[in-house]
Formats: structure tokens, C-alpha cells, sequence
């Protein structure tokens, strides 16, 4: 059992709660309470920081305007309106066939962080949570792609935050993405370009978070997609599972979620 903040559904203030990560339980056996979206802050993400990204842009990298892949981290936001909980539909836009999946370690900042040491950044983190960072297939690399990782429902976290505490290693967890039961996707955050500390670090030289900010630490490569009808629960060892269930946006206006 790990110590979490546990954000139930309709609850104002997260509660700690005992959570079995393996089976995706709380202490008290009630499975059946709907948990909420967890985070309070602003969600960063990091591109290209899983050794094998810069591979799956082959020669794009060294064309106009950079001309070389990026020496210093690459981050973008995952603004409000993308938030979703645990076990919620996740409509893919019309005119989409598919998205794709992405199973990121979600750090979650304790405390005012800025310009700290690789050696203690895990100092000044509260815990980790899970983050399905979803995104509409796109080659966009010399632009953000507002459009395609910007949709309503494109962040789905959960189920809880568990305690840093309550994490051996961040720097070896293995990550597994599985579509209708199925094993489609496992990686490691032992293949981070950038371990933990080192990205805390490297960020936080040029930018502050605040209490409850996250960063995502990256995305592996080969991200799964997903089209209308399937089910994706993302693993992470020592963190839980996060579950959500994609439906086509004429079926998820339909239903009454908008």
C-alpha cells in the first residue's frame, strides 16, 4: 500500500488515502468511488526526451529553420480545457479516425521550484501521477501543435498522486499502454534522455514552477493509436493504472457530456 492524494469526484479538497497500485484500490475497499481529475496546477509537457524520438523524425531535424535536433528541453502546455479524469469517454474529433496514445510520468511539483540543482530537485517534488497525453496524428515539428494536443479531453490523469516518498527510482519505472486488454506499448523511464533530477534541473534554470504545477516527463516512442470503441489503461510501476474509453464526438455530444 502507498500513501496518494486522492481526488474523488465531487469532493472540493483531495483526501490522503491508502491505494494498492497493483490493483488499482483504495484502503477502504470502495472501489466504486468515481475519482476525479487530480491535478491543481499547469501541466508542462517535454518532447523528444525518450531515447528513439529523435529517430522517429529522421531527416526532418536538420532540415529549415534549425537545421540541428534541440540541445535544450522542448516543452508545451496542455492548457485547461484538455483535463479529464480516470475511467471518462474521450471523444475523437470529427473528421478524425484515430489518435494517439501517449503514457507519461507526471511529476507533481510540492513547492515554488526554480533554478535548483540536479541533486536535490526530487527535494522539492510532492509526488507522480499518470498522464495520457493524447494528440491527433501529426508531423508538426517546427510548430506547436496547438490543433492536434489542445482538444477538449486531451489529458486525461489519474487515478491518484502517489507520494514521492512512496517511489524507489522515478528514473526506472516501466511503463506499459494496453488497448482492449492488450499489451500494445512498454518502455521504461530508465530510457529518459533526461533523468528526473536532470530535467527538473535543466527547466528549472530558465523557468519557475508553483505548488502543484506538473511536468510530463515525455513521451516514448511508437505511441499507439486508438479509434472509436477502444479502451486504453496506461501502467506505470509503483504509480496504478489510468483508464479511459474513446468514443466518436457524435456519440459523446449525443450522450450529453457537452
Amino acid at each position: 500500500m502507498k500513501k496518494a492524494m486522492v481526488q474523488l469526484s465531487g469532493v472540493p479538497q483531495a483526501k490522503e488515502m491508502m491505494v494498492d497500485p497493483a490493483k488499482g484500490t483504495l484502503s477502504d475497499g470502495e472501489e466504486a468511488l468515481r475519482l476525479d481529475f487530480p491535478l491543481s496546477g499547469n501541466v508542462y509537457g517535454t518532447a523528444m526526451n525518450y531515447k528513439g524520438n529523435l529517430d522517429e523524425f529522421g531527416l526532418s531535424l536538420h532540415e529549415d529553420p534549425y537545421k540541428k535536433p534541440p540541445e535544450a528541453p522542448v516543452l508545451y502546455m496542455k492548457p485547461r480545457n484538455t483535463f479529464t479524469g480516470p475511467e471518462t469517454n474521450i471523444a475523437i474529433p470529427d473528421g478524425e479516425t484515430e489518435v494517439e496514445i501517449g503514457a507519461s510520468l507526471a511529476i507533481v511539483f510540492g513547492r515554488t521550484t526554480s533554478k535548483v540543482q540536479e541533486k536535490n530537485a526530487l527535494d522539492y517534488v510532492s509526488g507522480y501521477t499518470i498522464v495520457n497525453d493524447i494528440s491527433i496524428p501529426h508531423e508538426s515539428i517546427h510548430r506547436p501543435a496547438i490543433k492536434e494536443k489542445s482538444r477538449d479531453g486531451f489529458c486525461a490523469a489519474g487515478p491518484w498522486i502517489v507520494s514521492k516518498d512512496d517511489v524507489i527510482n522515478p528514473d526506472d519505472l516501466g511503463i506499459r499502454i494496453y488497448v482492449n486488454g492488450a499489451l500494445r506499448q512498454e518502455h521504461s523511464t530508465s530510457e529518459l534522455v533526461r533523468p528526473v533530477g536532470k530535467l527538473i534541473a535543466d527547466v528549472s534554470s530558465f523557468m519557475t514552477f508553483s505548488k502543484g504545477d506538473v511536468l510530463l516527463v515525455g513521451l516514448p516512442p511508437g505511441a499507439p493509436r486508438v479509434q472509436s470503441g477502444d479502451e486504453v489503461r496506461i501502467q506505470i510501476d509503483e504509480i496504478g493504472a489510468l483508464t479511459n474509453h474513446f468514443v466518436s464526438e457524435h456519440s459523446y455530444v449525443k450522450e450529453g457530456n457537452r
